[in-house]
């Protein structure tokens, strides 16, 4: 069967439309693939961003008293992880069912991580500190302002692990008349080193001078920085003041004394609601222990829940 010249290029451009059809249909199938994606990674980014917190203000009425959240704050050179014993003792215990993290950026932005329903019982917010060596007051202000921004709590507790502490206590010092912030309830401190740590002189040498009102007999330049709280810490906080004593000898849980701890209440000066010392003794009042001890765990579901 011969095909001449005319055939043959009528079955070559044929062919060519073929080809170029095919080839125009996967074009559209990538391109259509392209904006799908494109599509799904910025609706994931304004997902991300929505959990995003950069307001440094309260926006919004806080008026949500029928919830008193927690804020648990770590140490320096920790994490979140240190306060996820308590916060789970808590919560297998009954005196919270739910727990949210808040992480929060060297700016002080503050991404919530889970979300805390209207009929939560006692929520925790554990605070996770990117930068966690500074011991930025202003972290404190950013964590509380944004959780407040979105859930109007008008009250909330604060419970503190060693750097945690001293934060708290200078974000108290420091906002003690902001009417626009939620007011503190109680406060727990934890191994404070308020009158310095051993690796400071003071926190080395510094003794209770006078045992009714915790009055040191040297001060640290934190401590001096503090001194302010005597005239202005809120009348309407319960304190509770937990501290170790490793019974070694060296009336320290072995990064803090004994009479730092104590040191607290001089800066109190009895104007709290109330305040209560504790004393854990032994191996598991080691500074790092005591947010892993089922002692500790027990007098905060106390103080705060009961």
């Amino acid at each position: 069967m011969r095909i001449n010249i005319f055939q043959l290029i009528i079955v070559l451009v044929y062919w060519r439309k073929s080809v170029r059809g095919k080839i125009m249909k996967k074009r559209k199938i990538y391109l259509t693939s392209f904006f799908i994606a494109l599509f799904l990674l910025f609706l994931a980014g304004c997902s991300q961003k929505s959990q995003e917190v950069p307001d440094k203000k309260v926006t919004v009425s806080l008026n949500n008293t029928k919830t008193i959240p927690t804020f648990f704050f770590h140490g320096w050179g920790s994490s979140v992880n240190a306060e996820k014993h308590m916060a789970n003792a808590a919560k297998e215990a009954g005196a919270a069912n739910t727990i949210v993290q808040a992480d929060v950026s060297k700016n002080g932005t503050v991404k919530l991580n889970g979300t805390i329903p209207k009929n939560a019982k006692s929520p925790i917010i554990e605070v996770n500190l990117e930068d966690n060596q500074s011991g930025k007051t202003s972290y404190v202000k950013d964590v509380i302002t944004a959780v407040s921004n979105k859930y109007h709590y008008a009250k909330i507790n604060l419970v503190g692990h060693s750097m945690g502490n001293l934060q708290i206590a200078n974000y108290i010092n420091e906002n003690y008349n902001n009417k626009k912030l939620p007011q503190i309830n109680k406060v727990v401190s934890i191994a404070g080193h308020y009158n310095g740590y051993l690796g400071e002189e003071a926190g080395q040498k510094a003794k209770i001078k006078n045992k009714e009102t915790g009055q040191p007999d040297i001060y640290s330049d934190g401590f001096k920085q503090l001194l302010p709280l005597r005239m202005h810490y809120p009348r309407q906080i319960e304190v509770l003041n937990i501290y170790g004593n490793k019974e070694d000898g060296s009336k320290s849980d072995g990064s803090v004394s004994v009479a730092s701890a104590q040191s607290y209440k001089y800066l109190i000066n009895g104007r709290a609601k109330s305040y209560h010392e504790v004393e854990i003794k032994g191996k598991n009042a080691q500074h790092s222990k005591l947010h892993e001890n089922e002692e500790v765990d027990h007098l905060l579901i106390d103080f705060l829940w009961k």
